[in-house]
């Protein structure tokens, strides 16, 4: 097959190509840049998959695995699918997944299909999740290596996409990645993970939504609008976090319960008034098209999130076995049965 490979410059995607090459494949290696060149200077100091020295990682695996290999500039796209909407979910209160986005509307959407118009047969990347075919077609599954599971991240794929992806890590355990760069040859065998948002660098969250975003100080109050102290702007502020606030005239432990943008206040409570059984859903996606009645699956509230079972109602209501706490508006609710991805939807309420 021909397969365009998008390498990020670490040892997942590298790995992924070179395993392509040696099954046969004609393996092309593309790039996407996507950073914005006027923090370039910044991301480049903090490293990440979207620096500079990270697609010079990625040329120089290509080089080595004498691939031809290409760099597409997205950033315009990646800027008005990705960073506006993450700025735009923060100021109404919402903690945004902008990886997700990434791989809805960019990765999976606009490479892809450029990707299949160039004649490519596949497009692969080093994400681990798996691929396997079903009774009526392609199906999502976990990875083998439930630590480093990313079928998170992809839920809204389709059938139609599916049946154009590879994920050559899916059988894998991350020991097992590193040791085939090893046996590669792979400068980058070694190269630590990259986990942060890739726009933003780490630890710094806070620091860029305050540098872009109107905020200003406002109250924190307990759900029964009692004050206990102020935060320093509702854009810097999530479900379930409990740190960060300014002074408190009552002692905590408090957790956030609620952003209230259009209040400029923060709703406070303690940790068991954190844990709902009810969530509401929006934007829910189904590989295999919207149940028509209830479904029971396992749900998946936070990206490292243990499985909670549930029943899906068509209304978009997830009804949880048992309570989760931290269920953040703007985060993904994915829904499995077993290793297997049926949907998911954005966490509304």
């Amino acid at each position: 097959m021909k397969i365009a490979v998008a390498m990020s410059g670490g040892v997942d995607s590298s790995v992924a190509a070179g395993l392509l090459l040696e099954q046969g494949h004609e393996v092309v290696g593309v790039t996407l840049q996507q950073w914005p060149r006027s923090d370039a200077a910044e991301l480049e100091r903090h490293g990440g998959c979207c620096s500079l020295s990270a697609v010079e990682d990625a040329r120089r695996v290509a080089a080595l695995l004498g691939v031809p290999y290409y760099c597409w500039n997205l950033e315009a796209e990646f800027g008005e699918r990705v960073i506006e909407p993450f700025h735009r979910a923060y100021l109404a209160g919402e903690t945004p997944n902008p990886c997700l986005r990434c791989n809805a509307f960019v990765r999976f959407d606009l490479m892809l299909n450029r990707v299949l118009g160039l004649g490519f047969d596949a497009l692969a990347t080093g994400h681990y999740a798996r691929v396997l075919e079903g009774p009526d077609g392609p199906e999502l599954h976990a990875a083998q290596d439930a630590g480093k599971d990313q079928s998170y991240v992809l839920y809204h794929l389709d059938r139609a996409r599916l049946a154009h992806l590879r994920f050559p890590l899916g059988e894998l355990v991350k020991t097992e990645t590193r040791a085939h760069a090893r046996r590669l040859g792979l400068p980058v065998a070694e190269k630590p993970e990259s986990q942060e948002i890739c726009f933003i660098p780490r630890g710094r969250t806070a620091e860029y939504l305050a540098g872009r975003l109107p905020v200003s100080e406002g109250e924190l109050v307990t759900t029964d609008g009692r004050r206990v102290g102020s935060h320093r702007g509702t854009p810097l502020y999530t479900v379930g976090q409990r740190h960060g606030f300014g002074d408190l005239n009552e002692a905590g432990p408090w957790y956030v319960l609620r952003v209230e943008p259009a209040r400029n206040r923060v709703v406070v409570g303690r940790r068991e008034e954190l844990a709902t059984s009810d969530v509401r859903l929006r934007e829910v996606t189904f590989i295999d098209g919207p149940p028509h009645s209830e479904l029971e699956c396992e749900a998946r509230l936070r990206y490292r999130a243990r499985p909670v079972p549930a029943v899906y109602a068509p209304e978009g209501r997830l009804r949880l076995a048992e309570p989760f706490a931290g269920a953040a508006p703007g985060q993904a609710a994915v829904l499995y049965r077993g290793t297997r991805v049926l949907g998911g939807g954005t966490i509304a309420a």
